[in-house]
């Protein structure tokens, strides 16, 4: 995979269907039985709330306005909880305690929503919905980096986001010296723009709108990252609820609304 540093590379993004599950779910505070048959009733952490563990910034998928967390995840999940009857309630989470499902395990959410790419290994902590975005994983790097191809990465410095899959490859194919660890989206893109390191890694949507001033992403690294949202472990009933309603979205129009509102204007978290 190499790149051309006289033009910016985009990954190309389809949506993933999935097959359809019957709606059945979770445990805490609060019971809401779904619409028409016997499937059992969903229960929260709080009562006539659906509260959802999101790691902002991460636009288009999570950012924070007004002190309220918003986004495509975030839009997906207020769909659920109108199906159920619910209302929403984002929490802001470190994206570490989300993708370990510690956040689900202590009961500090009924849903984890943070862009999580479905792997094995967190599947063996949490069960995940069925997919509801394909994407693919990148290299933002400027236009001195001299770098246009993962092959000549040699002496070159990465900053990747803790926990995530960008951090899995960064470690399979680098020197530990080669990587440095943030918190978030937000301090990665601060420490590219200050020069601190010669490129980041994580899902292209996220990077697309730093592509500016010369500035370009190389695509290859994963082409298939595919989204999940998570749920504690044998909470049945939520997760089906859940691929219920993304059943529905992706049929009666609601998907390509919010894939129009969140991805066609470039959103950065500055």
């Amino acid at each position: 995979m190499s790149m051309q540093r006289s033009r910016p590379m985009f990954a190309l993004f389809t949506m993933t269907a999935a097959a359809a599950l019957a709606l059945t779910g979770c445990g805490g505070g609060g019971e809401k039985a779904p619409e028409g048959g016997d499937a059992p009733a969903v229960t929260t952490i709080a009562e006539g709330r659906l509260t959802v563990c999101s790691n902002p910034p991460y636009a288009p998928f999570e950012s924070t306005e007004q002190g309220e967390i918003v986004g495509f995840d975030l839009s997906l999940m207020e769909e659920v909880a109108k199906d159920l009857g619910l209302q929403l309630a984002g929490r802001e989470t470190p994206f570490e305690a989300i993708e370990s499902a510690a956040a689900l395990d202590i009961g500090d959410c009924d849903v984890g929503a943070s862009a999580l790419t479905i792997t094995e290994a967190r599947q063996a902590k949490a069960d995940f919905s069925q997919p509801y975005y394909d994407s693919a994983m990148g290299m933002l790097v400027g236009p001195d980096s001299g770098i246009d191809s993962i092959d000549n990465l040699e002496g070159k410095t990465l900053g990747v986001q803790q926990g995530t899959t960008g951090e899995g490859w960064a470690k399979e194919h680098l020197d530990p010296g080669q990587v440095r660890q943030y918190e978030h989206l937000g301090d990665q893109t601060s420490a590219f723009q200050a020069g601190d390191v010669d490129g980041i890694i994580n899902d292209v949507p996220t990077l697309q709108p730093y592509a500016v001033d010369g500035a370009t992403i190389v695509t290859g690294l994963s082409d298939s990252e595919v989204f999940g949202f998570m749920v504690k472990k044998g909470n049945t009933a939520l997760l089906n609820a859940i691929n219920s309603t993304l059943d529905r979205v992706k049929t009666d129009g609601t998907y390509e609304r919010l894939i129009a509102q969140w991805f066609t204007t470039a959103i950065r978290d500055d």
